[in-house]
């Protein structure tokens, strides 16, 4: 976690969830898997934090859907934004980087799982590339 260490809140269009974080946000990695760009219309980009950093301001609209055995995905059930990635074996959880108000203070670090990207764009800038997820990448 680097990026940010001051408070932060953002939320989905509706407002029937709101969050607020305090403390360091981790840079922003890309995700090309293919539950991302399903979810999200497009790749997924997420920040993360330390759990203990998150709170719920508003969780009226807020739902789960169970994406595997150990991952959860939090979503507005009123406007359908996609909020949260939450492996729940894991100290932190990620957040997905658009739902954040402005100024962030984050900037995209890597792009993860390239060997999923879709064929309609090209991934073109200098950021680190894994084909899969970053563990065991220095």
């Amino acid at each position: 976690m680097t990026d940010s260490v001051s408070s932060h809140q953002g939320g989905c269009e509706c407002g029937a969830v709101r969050y607020r974080v305090h403390g360091a946000m981790r840079g922003v990695v890309n995700c090309h898997c293919k539950q991302c760009r399903r979810i999200h219309g497009h790749f997924g980009a997420y920040t993360s934090v330390e759990r203990s950093q998150l709170t719920l301001i508003n969780d009226a609209g807020l739902k789960w859907y169970r994406s595997s055995a150990a991952v959860r995905r939090g979503f507005c059930g009123h406007c359908g934004a996609s909020l949260f990635w939450d492996n729940e074996g894991l100290p932190s959880i990620s957040i997905a980087a658009g739902t954040l108000d402005d100024p962030t203070g984050l900037k995209s670090i890597a792009h993860i799982y390239t060997a999923d990207a879709g064929d309609y764009y090209d991934i073109d800038d200098d950021l680190a590339r894994y084909p899969g997820t970053m563990r065991g990448a220095t």
